[in-house]
């Protein structure tokens, strides 16, 4: 199938920043074959007018909880405890597995809708997700979470070696488009025993890790006085930042200084959820210190009970807004520059979810 798209403007990342503007976009199949003026021999089956319209790279949304569309609106105006503990969890309970099917199927529909073909998701059930994802054609990095606690009983939960199975199943599914990683939830819920597990199988099967990490001042406190050390140190010295594949630390609101150098120094990959963080009245990470330190930062939604959405520009938006308010600074995190910030929020530096979800030969769609 040839279709050729015409009269429209395309924003193209390149190095020269260059946005052009009556252009024409020629694709054979899921291959973007030319951008610019098409090739005389380019004959096509379809032809779309596209004035008024901008072409652009897709988005990657590295961490959500696709599923947890079924839970959109369902706790609203609570702090995060509660919100997980007397609402989310609640409802969780009584999700069936074929629930987490039909709420991953309409998140992978509202991403691709507004633009997002790859996303990193962390639930439970993700056979479920990972059928999706293949009926759909989208891209997707997935871990079973895990939570390690002692018990079978919890929603979507399954055996430690199932959950490896899963990860050993799936990996380079779906011709390329589905990748795996390792799901312990946090450090502050699965045990150092199951945490070591989780190192020890991720360097055998070949993969990395995809968990939640220094949500809040209280889980360093505690951190400290159980460990003597900070979350991201613990976990570094069990070895969750030396994987044979990327690390993705969610979310990283309480890190410290010394923390961000950590992560910086293992490349661990940090997604960055505004609006979430915004709705739960949570402490916002220390972006702008990440950046200026190297920090792998990715732009996320987190799910949709935090999120209500997964409008990547709408997680762009408030992110600059918030550092260019609290730093009293309106040149900070500029739409237009050459900043760290784009590279690394946007589209030029996925590296981690272009090389999970992304086919072996590297074509666009």
């Amino acid at each position: 199938m040839r279709t050729l798209i015409k009269n429209v403007s395309a924003i193209t990342l390149d190095e020269k920043d260059r946005i052009l503007h009556d252009v024409e976009i020629a694709l054979q199949d899921q291959t973007i074959v030319a951008v610019g003026s098409t090739r005389t021999d380019f004959i096509p089956d379809e032809v779309v007018d596209g004035r008024e319209m901008v072409a652009m790279p897709a988005f990657f949304n590295a961490h959500t909880h696709a599923a947890m569309t079924l839970e959109r609106g369902w706790a609203e105006d609570l702090d995060f405890d509660r919100w997980l503990n007397e609402k989310i969890w609640v409802a969780e309970s009584a999700l069936e597995e074929q629930d987490v099917y039909w709420g991953a199927s309409l998140a992978i529909a509202e991403m691709i809708r507004s633009g997002t073909i790859g996303f990193g998701d962390h639930y439970f059930w993700m056979n479920q997700v990972a059928s999706a994802v293949e009926e759909s054609g989208a891209k997707a990095l997935l871990a079973w979470c895990h939570f390690g606690i002692g018990t079978e009983k919890e929603v979507g939960q399954t055996s430690f070696e199932e959950t490896v199975a899963f990860v050993e199943q799936w990996n380079d599914a779906a011709n390329g488009r589905i990748r795996t990683t390792m799901g312990p939830h946090s450090p502050y819920i699965s045990p150092p025993d199951v945490l070591a597990r989780f190192v020890k199988e991720a360097h055998r099967v070949g993969v990395g890790a995809h968990f939640h990490l220094s949500e809040s001042q209280d889980q360093v406190d505690n951190s400290i006085k159980q460990h003597g050390k900070t979350p991201p140190a613990y976990v570094a010295d069990l070895g969750l930042l030396d994987l044979a594949g990327p690390t993705i630390v969610a979310h990283c609101n309480a890190a410290t200084e010394s923390d961000v150098e950590l992560l910086a120094e293992k490349g661990a990959f940090v997604p960055h959820a505004p609006k979430t963080y915004q709705k739960l009245g949570m402490a916002m990470p220390p972006l702008m210190g990440m950046l200026e330190n190297g920090v792998n930062v990715a732009l996320a939604t987190d799910g949709p009970a935090s999120n209500s959405d997964f409008n990547m520009l709408e997680g762009m938006r408030l992110a600059g807004l918030y550092q260019k308010g609290i730093q009293a600074n309106p040149e900070v995190l500029r739409a237009h520059s050459y900043s760290v910030w784009r590279p690394r929020l946007l589209l030029r530096r996925w590296d981690f979810l272009r090389a999970a979800c992304w086919p072996p030969d590297g074509r666009p769609i």
